[in-house]
Order: structure tokens, then C-alpha cells, then sequence
């Protein structure tokens, strides 16, 4: 497998200096000596005109000359070279890549909808212009194989019970997974050449199919550990008033007594609507 080699094409301007002199010379023998000789000159005028070429900035030209590759001319400007070159113009030029939307299934099982970000650019010409067919559509083919592999590397999310907190999912570590994901795009890419610079998932979302599910899965799950949090409060407001009540003297307590005022506060504090009072002209019992 050969490599990238650089090279560079002779001044175009010199080279088209020579090419107006040449064509003064050519209209001179014909046209004041009348010597029609000087009509051959024009296979060489032709044979001059078709070695120039011109490079923009952040672009190249890969030179083969009768298949076999000669070098690649990355300096911008204007140039002359061998006419029987072949010349392939290859941007080198950053480019983005939004790939469409793909429906993949997760670790688990769940079908979700995913695509990446990707930016790159073309490092080595050779390998791009001769190791690959189309080096762009070999972008985009090993891109979408990329992440599809990635998205069934990881959960989309950890609310499977027995989940494990630490585990990486595609919704909540974000930087491991663009990590892998450049990784694993920047391994695949690297026989045509292309050097990815950024990489990252673009869009993240279950599939249509159990979207609706999974959002009330989440939204049970929400409400469990709102409903946790809030038992846990009351079980310590409930807690600091007794033990006020008992150090103030203000009222003895028998097991009755604080069953029952543990009842009417854990009543009050965790229900969903407000209490509504009801004033007791009795005693407790009654």
C-alpha cells in the first residue's frame, strides 16, 4: 500500500511566458516569412495549454501519469505540469456530515431513533482517491454502520429494574459515548484517508412505536421518587413533632395517642389535595 506523496507543479506563469513567445514566433514564420512550417508549432501551443491547472486554497490535485500515481500537488496557485498527467481535484476542506435518522435496537432490546453529528476532512489523498470507491459514499456507509454498532453497545436508559446506576447509556453519558462514537468512526475511516475531527449524536429518541410507553414509564418513575422523597419528609416532620410535643410537656402520649396522630399527619402532609379540618369538641377517643 503505498502512501501520500507531495509534490509540487512548475510555475504556470514562466511556463505560459514560453507559451506566448512561442505563439509569436508561430504567427511571425506564417504570417512574414510565409513559411508554413511554423503552422506545426500549434500541436505544440496545444500540448503546453494542456498542462496548466490551477489549486485553491484548501484543495489538491492527485497526479497519474499513464496509472501509475505520481504525487499529489497540495500547494494553491497556478502550475504547469506533464500534459499526459491525469489530474483528480480532492477538497481538503472540512466538511460536516448530518446523517439521516436511523431506527436501531438499544442493548436491551428497545427500538430507538439515532443520528451523529460528524465533521472530516481528507488527510491522505492517496488513500482516498485509490483505496476506496467514492470515498464520500464510504463516509456515509461506515457512519451509519458506526452507529448502529454504537447504539447496540449501549441502553438508551437505566430505568430496567435491577439497572446498575454506573452503567453508561446512550441518554445520560453523553461524553463516553461520543468518545466511542469517534473512535469507532475514526477507526473505520482510516483506510480512505479521512481524518474525523468531531463526531457526536446529533439526535437521540425512542422509536415512535413505544415512545408514548416509555414516556409513562419515566413519568412513574418521577412520580415514585417524588412520592419517596416526600414520605420521607413526613416520616421527619412527624418524628421532630412528637419528640417537641414530649420534651414540652405539653401532652403524654400512649401508643393509641401517637398511632393516631401519626395517621392524621402522615394524612396530611402526604396526601395531593389539602386537609380539611375537622374540629374535635370531645376528647381524643371520642
Amino acid at each position: 500500500m503505498k502512501n501520500e506523496k507531495i509534490i509540487k507543479g512548475s510555475n504556470g506563469y514562466l511556463v505560459l511566458g514560453l507559451l506566448l513567445l512561442i505563439i509569436i514566433m508561430m504567427i511571425m514564420g506564417f504570417v512574414v516569412m510565409k513559411n508554413p512550417l511554423f503552422i506545426l508549432l500549434l500541436a505544440v501551443v496545444i500540448f503546453i495549454i494542456k498542462g496548466f491547472f490551477i489549486v485553491n486554497p484548501n484543495s489538491s490535485k492527485v497526479m497519474v501519469l499513464f496509472g501509475a500515481y505520481k504525487g499529489t500537488v497540495k500547494n494553491n496557485g497556478f502550475f504547469w505540469a506533464n500534459p499526459f498527467y491525469t489530474r483528480q481535484r480532492i477538497s481538503l476542506r472540512a466538511r460536516n456530515f448530518y446523517s439521516e435518522r436511523v431506527k436501531v435496537n438499544d442493548k436491551i432490546g428497545n427500538p430507538i431513533l439515532i443520528n451523529v453529528i460528524l465533521v472530516w476532512r481528507v488527510e491522505d489523498t492517496y488513500k482516498a482517491a485509490f483505496d476506496v470507491d467514492h470515498y464520500e459514499e464510504f463516509v456515509r456507509v461506515q457512519t451509519d454502520a458506526a452507529v448502529r454498532k454504537l447504539a447496540g453497545s449501549y441502553p438508551y436508559d437505566n430505568f430496567a429494574e435491577g439497572h446498575n446506576d454506573h452503567e453508561i447509556t446512550l441518554l445520560s453519558g453523553m461524553d463516553e459515548v461520543n468518545e466511542a462514537l469517534e473512535n469507532e468512526i475514526t477507526e473505520r475511516l482510516a483506510i480512505a484517508g479521512i481524518k474525523v475531527m468531531e463526531a457526536r449524536i446529533g439526535y437521540l429518541a425512542y422509536a415512535p412505536e413505544i415512545a408514548s410507553a416509555m414516556l409513562k414509564r419515566q413519568q412513574a418513575v418521577a412520580i415514585v421518587a417524588a412520592r419517596k422523597k416526600i414520605v420521607e419528609g413526613a416520616v421527619g416532620m412527624v418524628e421532630d413533632a412528637l419528640s417537641k410535643l414530649s420534651v414540652d410537656g405539653i401532652i403524654d402520649f400512649d401508643d393509641d395517642k401517637k398511632a393516631s396522630m401519626v395517621s392524621n399527619l402522615m394524612v396530611v402532609l402526604c396526601g395531593d389535595k389539602e386537609a380539611t379540618p375537622v374540629i374535635n369538641t370531645g376528647t381524643l377517643h371520642s
